[in-house]
């Protein structure tokens, strides 16, 4: 009697419980937690798609703008700000606390707009929070089947605290990158080919090509034909074999500022469960404007 009784407890309780440590939450899981006061959904398409239609309850905020990321006083684009208190008092004002499940909503349109999400995810995780979920397919997936309950206009949000357990170990910079380097862990490059090839370089990085030795694996390779939606770890596994990444061990995902190479570390240390990859935050904008950064060009041409 009394385990019949702890069974259907769980079951009550699975629709909050049953994916909330799982990376990537579907569109049915969603449905069942709209009105879970322990879920918080973070819309991050901005206030304008945000008053037109969002999931009920969710919250905007601008992913470029709100204060995620920061230049740094070298002038580094893209960063996590040293001064972890603002993203405290940032994920606070969103009504988030260290107690609720916060799912990420990105655009979905494409691999790059699910780096929104991807880059999110791992600030939490660096933030300590490991209650984080990434909506798989974004809002586009969602606002697809208009059966889907939706929400205008604006939410009220009530505040809360967030203190924040910094994971200093997650944090990458260039003397990690050096030391990785001369002790043979694996660094892939989750930019275009071109960019990997030193054909064409991103504004802000100072010499194009890659950082020497780094393996291409592009980012744009991990969703369904570039879309939003994840590609299934099978098929993922096949894609490291093709590139020749192993899917285990020390491994640096890097890119220009830190967003497609979040999306390389996702699938890399949450989808393929390889905990010893992560993530270079300055990536090339921060590697190549030192002089002594070792890099090759492998298409030398002007």
């Amino acid at each position: 009697m009394r385990a019949a009784l702890f069974a259907a407890f769980v079951l009550f309780l699975s629709p909050s419980l049953a994916f909330a440590a799982e990376p990537l939450v579907d569109v049915s899981w969603v449905k069942a937690n709209l009105d879970n006061p322990a879920v918080r959904f973070l819309d991050l398409r901005g206030p304008n798609a945000h008053r037109q239609a969002h999931i009920p309850g969710a919250v905007p905020t601008r992913y470029g703008r709100d204060g995620w990321r920061v230049k740094n006083k070298a002038g580094v684009v893209g960063m996590l700000p040293v001064d972890t208190n603002r993203l405290a008092k940032l994920v606070g004002k969103l009504g988030i606390g260290n107690g609720h499940h916060v799912v990420l909503v990105p655009p979905g349109y494409s691999s790059s707009d699910m780096g929104m999400g991807t880059r999110l995810f791992w600030t939490f995780k660096v933030l300590g929070h490991d209650k984080v979920s990434i909506l798989d397919g974004g809002m586009a997936v969602y606002a697809a089947d208009k059966r889907n309950r939706l929400e205008k206009g604006t939410v009220r949000i009530e505040p809360q605290v967030f203190k924040v357990a910094l994971r200093r170990d997650m944090l990458v910079d260039k003397a990690a990158v050096l030391d990785a380097m001369n002790n043979g862990s694996v660094l892939v490059d989750n930019r275009p080919a071109d960019q990997h090839l030193g054909l064409v370089r991103h504004p802000a990085a100072k010499r194009p090509g890659t950082i020497t030795g780094a393996r291409s694996l592009p980012q744009s390779w991990f969703t369904e034909n570039g879309g939003g939606m994840f590609r299934k770890a099978g098929e993922l596994k096949t894609l490291y074999a093709y590139a020749n990444v192993a899917q285990s061990g020390a491994q640096i995902n890097f890119c220009n500022t830190g967003h497609w190479a979040s999306i390389g570390w996702f699938v890399s240390n949450q989808l393929l469960g390889n905990k010893d990859a992560r993530l270079y935050d300055g990536s090339m904008v921060d590697w190549a404007r030192h002089a002594d950064t070792p890099m090759e060009r492998k298409v030398p041409i002007n």
